[in-house]
């Protein structure tokens, strides 16, 4: 499994209670916070949701 590095770049206020519960459980909440992550399914559906207010950068 790869790692990815995702930075919240946008500010979750303004979008609906579901996008915000899954900026939390990335374990994100403001802008310019980061963190790496495994990447597995469950992890790039939750990406999917919130592309919008995120950056995701591979790990090498």
């Amino acid at each position: 499994m790869s790692k990815v590095v995702i930075k919240q770049v946008r500010s979750d206020i303004g979008c609906v209670p579901t996008v915000r519960r899954t900026i939390k459980a990335l374990g994100l909440g403001r802008p310019g916070k980061s963190r790496e992550i495994v990447s597995n399914e469950s992890v790039k559906g939750q990406l999917k949701r919130v592309a919008h207010l995120i950056e995701v950068t591979p790990v090498k």
